[in-house]
């Protein structure tokens, strides 16, 4: 039961898309699962895992939000755990995701776990907007997503804690080589 009983607060939808429209400063992602099965990327999934060749506007709508914020100065960071080898999920990111989202403004690291522990990281994808709001990812163990909450007064000293290790940690997408 949420803390004083309250009901968590669910995004979907526009209330969910206006946290990348609206964000003023800063949106930060910590993405800590190794596979995600997203309904709308199940396609392309398949697509890549069969040899396909990338859709000619592969992801262009992330890419126009990612250009159009960071155009208006405003900046978009991910740090992405992974473990080797990577699972078909990771690779899909490697080679048909990640690629197009840094040219389109977005700064990717990448924390790999493989040979190392990284401690005090959270097993909780998150993203935090403007390092005031933060908004949890909450997944199945087979990686699809069951909500997106919005946390309430969040810890803000410990998300940004966790936000600044896992880049500590991390190395740019452009610097990582599997």
């Amino acid at each position: 039961m949420p803390v004083g009983g309250s009901s968590p607060v669910l995004l979907d939808g526009d209330a969910w898309q206006a946290y990348f429209r609206d964000f003023e400063r800063s949106a930060f992602r910590l993405e800590v699962h190794q596979t995600y099965t997203m309904p709308a990327e199940a396609e392309t999934v398949r697509g890549f895992l069969a040899g396909a060749r990338k859709p000619d506007g592969f992801n262009a709508p992330w890419h126009r939000t990612v250009g159009d914020r960071t155009a208006a100065g405003r900046t978009m960071t991910r740090a992405k755990l992974v473990r080797r080898p990577l699972t078909p999920y990771s690779r899909y990111l490697f080679e048909w995701c990640i690629p197009g989202n840094v040219a389109a403004g977005e700064d990717y690291h990448i924390v790999d776990v493989t040979d190392r522990e990284v401690s005090g990281l959270p097993e909780q994808d998150f993203w935090m907007f403007d390092e005031s709001t933060v908004v949890h990812l909450n997944y199945r163990s087979d990686g699809s997503q069951i909500s997106r909450e919005l946390i309430q007064d969040p810890d803000l000293g410990k998300y940004l804690a966790w936000r600044d290790l896992a880049l500590e940690s991390a190395v740019p997408f452009s610097a990582y080589r599997t």
